[in-house]
């Protein structure tokens, strides 16, 4: 059986969209009012940290359902 060899990391597929997924999850954060920064984060609670990835989640489908529905 092959295996991915991404399998268990968070390595993008496409690498421009490194700084793009970057850009948004700082967006996202500071729309939340979440002090996250570049580098060490260790310091924002899971709550925080959560916050974002979630919101980002919601964001990214919403923006699909819009864009399927055209």
């Amino acid at each position: 059986m092959a295996q991915n060899s991404n399998s268990g990391s968070n390595n993008m597929e496409v690498p421009e969209a490194e700084s793009a997924m970057e850009r948004f999850k700082m967006e996202v954060a500071s729309e939340l009012g979440v002090p996250l920064k570049k580098g060490y984060n260790g310091d924002l609670t899971s709550y925080q940290s959560g916050s974002v990835g979630g919101e980002m989640v919601r964001q990214m489908i919403k923006k699909q359902e819009e864009q399927m529905s055209k």
